[in-house]
């Protein structure tokens, strides 16, 4: 248990962040199952629309430290694929 009063600082700024930090990558998951959806449901222009709104946030996830940069990349370029495989469809 933490002692010092820096400690329990500590303590009380890490649940902040941690409740902020579980929002953001909640609203990234939103945005990536929408993509998901449009992609299950065929629907091209939603889902370019959706690809840009996902992309997007996937990026600020980024900005903000919820995700890794890399991490970031390989799932807007994975959905990019899957984008591409239905516009050829």
């Amino acid at each position: 248990m933490a002692n010092t009063p820096g400690a329990k600082k500590a303590i009380r700024k890490i649940a902040r962040r941690t409740e902020v930090n579980k929002a953001r990558r909640s609203r990234v998951r939103t945005y990536l199952r929408r993509f998901e959806e449009a992609i299950a449901a065929g629907d091209a222009t939603a889902a370019k629309t959706a690809f840009v709104e996902a992309q997007s946030e996937v990026m600020r996830a980024v900005t903000k430290g919820v995700i890794h940069r890399n991490t970031a990349s390989r799932k807007v370029s994975r959905l990019a694929a899957q984008l591409k495989k239905l516009a050829a469809a």
